[in-house]
């Protein structure tokens, strides 16, 4: 029942029982058709077959299947004469749901989205696994309606309470859920109107216009921080509680290292090791070893937590880690892959204890040259645990332990970097919005940290080892077949976006020639080396990158176009990614000559990793974006210099240099004249003055209102 049908229960019986009526003849008529869906059937054998007789339901039947003929559902063949419509089988893929309330399904296959109007989307929601029967075939796209639900995405939803006389409505905060939830009073488990809760669809009947749901938890009232972010995460189905099984499993794990397993190892523990990481990382999935050989050469470990020995296919938290798939890294908390007593604790490879890893140890030069390589499992004792800042400082001329060890290693790192841009690579600086927050977490500086020759140091060896576990993998040999394994491959840009990219970089008076792939690169390269001094460099970067493809995990190989690597894969972070378990498992299959225990699964995995990465991102920028909302609430009414970020139908996005954070100018909103979106030369522009706002220009802007919830600051135009 829709949650307008509830709020007018109250205008008599008639019109409720003549809906319930026509929903159950609705459902009925539709399995008829599944069940039978090659026949051609009319209203009399329809009505026959399911045994209606009256005239008035004979009337209704008539009606339904004229509804599910105009649906698409089913195909006329004159008069009163149906049959299912163009797509019998179904075809399987992902539902999309926009904030409109249509759908698109994004199909297994990789062809084109099916659209899917609201009316057609049955009972599912968006993230769903669904089969859809095509229902039209037009030039441009494919439409389709929802026959079933494979596999629900998930059943727990955030959202706030919305109290009735005699029952309840939950309202997601995420519109595009498609459907708000009904809760009876006595399924509201204190949750009062107005709350943030937590809650769970128990059941939807085939006649109900929505879904019931129970109360799991109440999250208290909206805008606190714990309850955007918890809110924020269940939104994109991301759990922010492990499973008690999980929990208890993860408690059976012992820091103690068993003495058996040391002995079947590689002892790497009298070999100068140590970490670089963030100054407030907790989990260390990577370190680095250091040992000068006899014949000139250094041998250089990349030792990663061997999570696989403690995590095994099957078992509790293995089902756990795949279905989060990643950790999560909002502004105030971590939400992460494994429980804490493994990704904090038994796993992390924290200085001064002893732990067992996976490792890549390579025999090079100080060039960069790898003579030999050695992939296995290890035991390691880390010496020193270095922020970043630390390592930093270090290499820029302090004293600090083990100098010598790290100037080499980024002399190292920063040889293997140029050779990586001279092949092809995109040079691109990493930036990330950081907020410092006070003792009620609540923001009171923002600052963007970029990467250093410290952060680049690690960077380097950790793309080597990846690399290098990949390329091992991938050589074809001939005692073997093709290994079934997860690569991390990143296409070639689309000329497209490229285009769109060259028309955005001419509004700062640059031109590239992007004629081939090939020139893209290390043309990009080229005009971010040029303007790395400039106000627009920022900008321009994030716009280089937004026009690249998005990097993903797959078993067919296609290489790596941004890093400029034939073979490339995820190793290094097992903690954090599951992909990364999966190789440990592979390569370690691999190396004691076992059989491979994957096979087609890993296509399915590959997608699945993939998703949540994506859900993973959203839900960084989401948390992002709030803390935004909440660092300028302070400032409302501030006036601040900024830059043109955005252009779009509704408006103009400006970034303010000083705090960084990004708010929009509504159209409407921009004085002096009635402005418009001009979509060919990516510009803004005035009707009558013809005056244009463009990408990187310099505004002055007033913080006019700041909504937390919506993650929205509206900024007002100051003339100069």
């Amino acid at each position: 029942m829709s949650r307008n049908q509830k709020k007018h229960s109250g205008k008599g019986n008639k019109i409720g029982k003549s809906n319930k009526m026509r929903s159950s003849l609705r459902h009925i008529i539709r399995m008829v058709f599944d069940k039978n869906p090659e026949s051609v059937l009319s209203h009399k054998q329809i009505c026959a077959l399911i045994d209606v007789k009256e005239a008035a339901l004979r009337k209704l039947a008539f009606d339904v299947l004229q509804d599910l003929k105009s649906e698409g559902f089913l195909q006329g063949h004159g008069h009163g004469v149906y049959s299912l419509s163009l797509d019998v089988t179904g075809v399987e893929g992902i539902l999309e749901i926009t904030n409109r309330g249509a759908g698109f399904v994004v199909t297994d296959d990789g062809e084109a989205d099916i659209y899917i109007p609201p009316h057609a989307l049955s009972q599912a929601l968006a993230g769903d696994r669904v089969k859809v029967r095509i229902t039209k075939q037009g030039k441009n796209r494919l439409e389709g309606q929802v026959i079933d639900v494979v596999e629900r995405e998930r059943t727990q939803f955030v959202g706030t309470i919305e109290m009735h006389e005699k029952f309840a409505f939950l309202v997601p905060d995420n519109t595009r859920v498609g459907t708000d939830i009904y809760i009876s009073k006595e399924k509201l488990n204190g949750a009062k109107n107005g709350d943030k809760a937590l809650v769970k669809i128990t059941v939807w009947p085939k006649t109900a216009g929505n879904p019931y749901g129970e109360v799991i938890e109440v999250l208290g009232a909206t805008g606190s921080n714990d309850a955007e972010m918890i809110g924020i995460l269940c939104n994109l189905g991301i759990d922010y509680k492990f499973p008690q099984e999980v929990l208890e499993e993860a408690e059976t794990v012992g820091l103690d290292l068993d003495q058996e397993e040391v002995k079947r190892r590689r002892d790497l523990r009298d070999v100068t090791t140590f970490t670089i990481d963030p100054v407030d990382a907790k989990d260390f999935d990577d370190a680095l070893s250091y040992r000068e050989l006899e014949n000139g050469h250094l041998e250089i470990g990349v030792h990663i937590a061997d999570v696989s020995h403690y995590v095994r296919p099957g078992t509790a938290m293995d089902k756990e880690a795949l279905k989060r798939s990643n950790s999560v890294y909002l502004v105030d908390r971590v939400v992460p892959m494994l429980p804490e007593q493994l990704s904090n604790m038994a796993c992390s490879l924290r200085p001064n204890e002893d732990k067992f890893s996976f490792s890549a140890i390579f025999e090079m030069d100080e060039n960069g040259k790898v003579y030999n390589q050695w992939f296995g499992k290890t035991v390691i004792h880390s010496d020193r645990r270095f922020a970043y800042e630390e390592a930093q400082e270090i290499i820029e001329g302090k004293e600090g332990d083990f100098k010598k060890e790290i100037l080499v290693l980024d002399k190292t790192a920063k040889i293997l970097r140029k050779s990586r841009l001279k092949k092809g690579a995109l040079n691109i600086e990493s930036e990330e919005m950081r907020f410092q927050l006070d003792e009620s977490g609540h923001p009171v500086g923002v600052l963007i940290k970029t990467s250093k020759d410290a952060h680049k140091l690690i960077e380097e060896f950790m793309l080597l080892a990846n690399r290098r576990v990949a390329t091992f993998i991938a050589e074809p040999r001939k005692d073997r077949d093709t290994i079934p394994f997860v690569y991390r491959v990143h296409d070639k840009p689309d000329l497209e976006k490229i285009a769109l990219f060259n028309v955005f970089i001419d509004k700062f008076g640059h031109k590239l020639d992007f004629t081939h792939p090939e020139q893209i690169a290390s043309s990009i390269n080229k005009l971010l080396e040029e303007i790395k001094e400039e106000n627009e460099y920022s900008l321009v970067q994030t716009m280089a990158i937004r026009s690249m493809a998005k990097a993903t995990y797959d078993t067919v190989n296609i290489g790596h176009y941004g890093l400029a690597f034939d073979f490339y894969t995820h190793f290094t972070s097992p903690i954090r990614r599951y992909a990364d378990l999966i190789v440990h498992r592979i390569l370690q299959e691999e190396l004691t000559h076992k059989k491979h225990r994957y096979g087609n699964e890993l296509d399915d995995i590959c997608k699945r990793i993939s998703r949540m990465e994506r859900k993973a991102t959203e839900a960084e920028r989401e948390s992002t974006k709030y803390f935004q909302t909440l660092y300028v609430q302070d400032h409302i009414g501030e006036v601040f210099e900024g830059t043109v970020s955005g252009l779009a139908e509704f408006g103009m996005f400006v970034r303010m240099d000083e705090n960084h954070c990004e708010g929009m100018i509504a159209m409407n909103q921009i004085p002096g004249d009635r402005y418009y979106f001009d979509a060919e030369k990516y510009r803004i522009i005035g009707a009558k003055t013809k005056h244009e706002y463009n990408f990187g220009d310099k505004v002055m802007v007033k913080i006019y209102e700041v909504y937390p919830r919506k993650r929205q600051i509206d900024l007002e135009l100051i003339e100069k």
